[in-house]
């Protein structure tokens, strides 16, 4: 049966591979760059109701979500004891709060008096008092008091505690775990904290930070960041220095995913001729995130000039290993040139997506909408801090709605026009979801082997075989 037929997941595209380009690094790659990690999951299309359908929603809500450790925050979002972070998704809203001693509590943002939400967004405070009747809670969650004492003595103080969901901390990332027990965080993310180690976020700190109402499906969305062979019809202007088709589609158990995409090499589906090595380093330069109409080639590591005989990747390479060093006041001289060029792509079941390597770190985070037809992305971007140098407090989050473009945030700089050209597309596959007449969704078998095992984690969980048993 072709379902069952292995050779189905064998076809790579033809050319140079993402390991032939590994092999040939001006550095050796390490074991996390060139180990295959990818198996045959089946060819079987998906119900296009798993993102429609409101049904569906409901049992994300009920059987997944709350079994998941979330990303929910970064630590320099509230570095200091009293700062707390508003994070809300899929129907509940917490308070992650900063204490005295330098932990992090995750508390219900919810009066249990009357239900108002204590707090709508982040800030500083050593308690929270309820804007409606003026209930009050700690910064660690104890209850503190009312106006009216004398009208509540039915109320014990220890059951008027904020109820609290579980706190777990990895690089710099805090996540939350509304249901008690499961893996650890370590468990969770494996082999991501072994990979990471080469690529520490916990030296790094938020220098942008965007988030946007899209009219799609939350899956819908971070989907079209699971794969990158899209380019060649959605971002042509970069087909000229991405690999579109050369790179490699990997997966570990449930929950880690990874799209490794080569930059600096002319993508398969350009012809070569009277296209040099300087050619698609000076396409490059064009779109790094600087926009054209203020680019400035003195201070720009990506305007090089390649030597006779040399790649442009390796060019690149060398200018950005310099160029980085100094930023993270260390010695990248192990660094391959794709750790410093590359989109190193990881997926963190079931919205959170770090970039790795030493540039740079964009870090994607979606979360669902109050129907299924519309979602949250948040975009961060994550700069090293020069060792010995204490972490600066993030920079506030931009928020852009339903109506405004991801080029209206000018610190995207030409990102924004890439994930504009992803929006163009986005609501009209959330319509034409609604619209199918055979209700299914084909799938490629290697490189939206990403979505397969991302959905096969979800049915697990919808299931019972993770999370609450059903």
């Amino acid at each position: 049966m072709a379902e069952m037929d292995p050779a189905l997941g064998q076809d790579r595209c033809p050319g140079t591979s993402w390991n032939d380009l590994m092999a040939s690094d001006s550095r050796p790659a390490p074991a996390i760059l060139t180990e295959e990690s990818y198996s045959y999951l089946g060819s079987e299309p998906l119900d296009a109701a798993r993102y429609t359908s409101e049904e569906f929603a409901r049992l994300e809500r009920e059987r997944m979500w709350p079994y998941v450790w979330q990303y929910a925050a970064r630590e320099e979002d509230l570095p200091e004891a009293g700062d707390f972070v508003v994070y809300e998704n899929a129907g509940r809203s917490w308070l992650l709060s900063r204490q005295d001693d330098g932990s992090i509590k995750a508390m219900a943002n919810v009066c249990l008096h009357r239900g108002r939400k204590l707090r709508t967004e982040d800030g500083t405070a050593d308690s929270f008092i309820c804007p409606f009747h003026g209930f009050q809670w700690g910064k660690d969650g104890t209850y503190q008091g009312n106006p009216c004492p004398w009208d509540f003595k039915h109320l014990e103080n220890e059951d008027m505690a904020l109820p609290e969901a579980e706190v777990a901390r990895w690089q710099g990332y805090v996540f939350i775990r509304e249901a008690k027990g499961g893996p650890s965080i370590e468990e969770f993310l494996a082999p991501l904290p072994e990979h990471f180690k080469r690529w520490n976020h916990g030296e790094c700190t938020t220098v942008i930070c965007v988030a946007k109402e899209v009219a799609a499906n939350w899956k819908v969305t971070a989907e079209a960041f699971m794969e990158a062979w899209h380019t060649l019809v959605t971002h042509p202007q970069i087909l000229a220095f991405t690999g579109d088709c050369n790179g490699a589609y990997w997966f570990w158990g449930d929950n880690i995913n990874v799209n490794h995409v080569p930059f600096g090499v002319l993508s398969p589906h350009l012809d070569p001729d009277g296209k040099s090595q300087q050619w698609i380093v000076d396409e490059f330069i064009k779109y790094n995130g600087r926009s054209s109409d203020n680019y400035d080639p003195s201070g720009d590591p990506y305007a090089v000039q390649v030597p006779d005989g040399m790649t442009a990747r390796a060019a690149l390479g060398a200018a950005l290993r310099t160029a980085y060093a100094e930023q993270a006041g260390y010695s990248l001289d192990h660094a391959t040139d794709a750790e410093l060029i590359d989109a190193l792509v990881y997926n963190v079941f079931p919205n959170f997506a770090p970039w790795g390597g030493f540039m740079p770190n964009i870090v994607y985070r979606w979360l669902p909408g109050k129907t299924p037809d519309t979602c949250v992305m948040e975009v961060r971007v994550l700069a090293r801090i020069k060792q010995g140098e204490p972490i600066p407090r993030a920079v506030p989050r931009n928020t852009l709605r339903l109506d405004q473009k991801w080029t209206e945030a000018p610190e995207l700089g030409g990102l924004g026009a890439v994930f504009e050209q992803d929006m163009d597309n986005l609501p009209f596959v959330q319509e034409g979801l609604h619209a199918s007449v055979n209700g299914k969704v084909h799938l490629a078998n290697y490189q939206e082997i990403r979505l397969r095992q991302f959905h096969r984690t979800m049915d697990k969980y919808i299931s019972g075989e993770l999370g609450k048993k059903a």
